[in-house]
């Protein structure tokens, strides 16, 4: 009788109409509370492993990196950046951004065994997993992309859109952004419904397993409705989304999950012709604008002239993926690893105090340094010790307790000092300044004395301004009662 139930309720949620969220229209009272944690290059079972630790540091998600078979040729060792010993050739961690399969398992992050172990000891801890996805395009070496897939979509012939052998020129023609290579990559005509339903098959697979959402990769290189469409491939519409999204169902499959039970973003880097609202109307967004005017006050040590306290996006930000740095700033020409953890840990404390956004803490790699980006540069270990840091862990539960608190941003007139106030419950102070600074800033924080969570250090609060001195380069999280 249990499981007709169950059957009988996957029929009742393949017949049920599927509605768009309203991610454009701001609520000024929602708050976030959830905390991603980018396990970026670790393995499974280190993930298993720091699972415990991870949760005590207050994270609430961990995005694991690409968990699809990868391009691995012969010889390639685990570092994280290198050249083959055999050739010379670069390699490292972009390989498994390169999909031969929609199967489950790699050489960098282990198998889909060990994925399954990962996901039970989260569990434990009411953590959910979350699965970096890249639907978008296959390996450069296309005669390396498995034979089932090949078959699954018709044929080699039918893998492609009509010119995605032919690389981006301009990522701002919509034409060229969505059927052309990003970066080059063989870009996959993902409006072929063979295509489509051999790939939700694996994203049901992992929704099976207990995966409770996805970051899309290059997201912003798949069409929606308004962009071109192949019609040298016969496409009558960019119906992606709908289909991965649940909105539609193709040759028999559809996503087991409701969407908006699952955590969904898509990596849809800012440009000019973005149609940030209508890929709202599938998934939240990552708020790559706003991360790149932090990052520019973090080398400045001063917020002046620099607008932190807007988003910088067209949605709503209580659907927005924030950072300090992604995999891609850290990696690629290295735009954002000169910056000092200190300061990384400054700007994390200013997008995880604040009440919207979905904070992404980037996990640099283990023994790295400011001059030694890859550290000890090994794929699958876990990254250095900054993801639990002392500031870091205050702030990720100074979120959760200030739930329902709404914000309320002050700036020094330098610039150098951030406070981030919620409601008269809790506030945030950030030094970016690379010298002690005094702190008299307006808070709606009760009249009284404050220790600080992590180094105990005094403010005070006359008459509606907190008071206080602060050391260089770091934060304090305080707290009205306690």
């Amino acid at each position: 009788m249990y499981k007709r139930l169950l059957t009988l309720a996957a029929v009742a949620f393949m017949l049920m109409p599927v509605s768009a969220i309203d991610r454009v229209t701001h609520d000024p009272k929602a708050t976030n509370t959830d905390i991603i944690l980018h396990a970026w290059s670790w393995n499974f079972p280190t993930i298993t492993k720091n699972m415990r630790q991870i949760a005590e540091a207050g994270y609430t998600i961990v995005q694991t990196s690409p968990v699809q078979h990868c391009w691995h040729p012969e010889g390639t060792s685990k570092a994280i950046w290198g050249k083959r010993a055999d050739n010379g050739e670069p390699e490292g961690w972009w390989f498994y951004y390169q999909p031969l399969d929609w199967k489950i398992g790699n050489y960098i992050v282990g198998t889909k065994e060990q994925l399954q172990e990962a996901i039970n000891e989260a569990n434990k801890y009411g953590i959910k997993i979350i699965i970096d996805v890249l639907p978008n395009h296959v390996a450069f070496d296309i005669n390396a992309v498995s034979p089932d897939y090949y078959k699954a979509v018709g044929g080699r012939k039918k893998m492609f859109h009509s010119k995605g052998l032919e690389p981006v020129k301009d990522y701002n023609d919509r034409y060229q952004c969505t059927l052309q290579g990003c970066g080059g990559l063989p870009d996959v005509n993902t409006e072929n419904p063979k295509m489509q339903a051999y790939y939700m098959n694996f994203v049901n697979e992992l929704l099976a397993m207990g995966v409770r959402g996805f970051r899309y990769d290059t997201a912003k290189h798949i069409g929606v409705p308004s962009d071109p469409v192949d019609r040298a491939k016969g496409v009558k519409a960019n119906d992606f989304w709908d289909v991965a999204l649940g909105f539609k169902s193709v040759r028999g499959v559809r996503l087991a999950l409701p969407a908006d039970s699952l955590f969904i973003y898509g990596e849809v880097l800012q440009d000019r012709t973005v149609p940030e609202k209508e890929y709202a109307k599938y998934f939240g967004m990552t708020a790559s604008g706003y991360g790149w005017n932090l990052r520019n006050a973090l080398e400045k040590h001063s917020a002046k002239g620099i607008d932190l306290a807007s988003w910088h996006h067209s949605i709503a930000p209580e659907h927005l993926t924030t950072w300090v740095e992604s995999h891609d700033t850290y990696c690629n020409a290295n735009e954002s690893a000169s910056i000092p953890d200190e300061m990384i840990r400054c700007g994390w404390v200013l997008i995880t105090a604040r009440q919207n956004g979905n904070p992404l803490f980037f996990s640099r790699p283990a023994g790295s340094t400011r001059e030694n980006f890859w550290g000890k540069n090994v794929l699958g270990e876990a990254g250095n010790d900054e993801y639990f840091h002392p500031e870091v862990v205050a702030v990720n539960k100074f979120r959760s307790r200030m739930c329902g608190m709404v914000e309320d941003l002050q700036q020094s007139e330098s610039g150098e000092v951030l406070l981030v106030n919620r409601g008269n419950k809790g506030a945030a102070v950030i030094n970016l300044a690379s010298k002690a600074r005094s702190l008299d800033l307006k808070t709606a924080l009760p009249d009284g004395e404050y220790l600080d969570v992590v180094y105990k250090q005094p403010f005070v609060v006359e008459n509606g301004r907190l008071k206080g001195v602060c050391k260089a380069a770091t934060t304090y999280i305080l707290l009205a009662n306690g």
